[in-house]
């Protein structure tokens, strides 16, 4: 009997760390499309995030793996952490449809900066072919130049990109980094396991 899910959506990013954000849109997307599972992909070495050093791959995947471990529905995958050079999402998709099945509906949960950068995404028209787009944005956030983009994209690859307001996602891992810094509470921004993991290793106090 083959029991692997056929509807699962996958989550990228760098979760440099994780938050409520990113879990509250994670369930979000998993319950508006009935999904089976929800797979957390923290990035190995992601190309658009040259501008600023990355925390290692080790804290990142932990820290993901403590925010998580409560949601059955969720799970955390080091494919992209294993890869070597830069990671794309076209090669985790591939490796995902390997896994699952070439018949598996996977829905890709990305931001809406993300959406408006994915026209430079390496073989953008495959993995618009692989995979479903589910954009989560914050409320507040500039809708109109955004549902251009979204418009584009459906218009030229055929895809439709589903969007999903979360109003969680008004907390940032940018924020929760300067807060660090700045010696300011982080309680209530993230999972308390991730924030005791964070505090235990003094991450991000170097940061510029």
């Amino acid at each position: 009997m083959n029991d692997k899910p056929k509807r699962i959506a996958v989550m990228g990013g760098t979760f440099d760390p994780i938050h409520y954000g990113h879990l509250v849109a994670a369930e979000a997307v998993r319950d508006r499309f009935q999904l089976e599972k929800v797979i957390f992909m923290p990035t190995g070495n992601p190309p658009h995030k040259e501008y600023r050093k990355v925390s290692s791959r080790e804290d990142r995947y932990l820290m993901t793996i403590l925010a998580t471990v409560t949601n059955p529905f969720f799970q955390v995958s080091d494919i992209e952490l294993k890869r070597k050079g830069y990671t794309y999402t076209i090669d985790t998709l591939r490796e995902l449809l390997n896994i699952y099945g070439e018949d598996a509906e996977i829905y890709f949960i990305t931001g809406a900066d993300a959406v408006m950068e994915i026209l430079t995404w390496r073989n953008v028209e495959q993995v618009l072919s692989m995979c479903r787009i589910v954009s989560a944005f914050r409320p507040g956030y500039d809708i109109h130049q955004f549902r251009n983009k979204v418009l584009e994209i459906e218009k030229t690859y055929k895809n439709k990109v589903h969007l999903i307001e979360v109003p969680a996602l008004a907390i940032s891992s940018t924020e929760i980094r300067n807060r660090i810094q700045n010696n300011r509470t982080i309680k209530y921004l993230l999972p308390e396991q991730v924030e005791k993991y964070i505090l235990k290793k003094g991450l991000y106090k170097g940061d510029e």
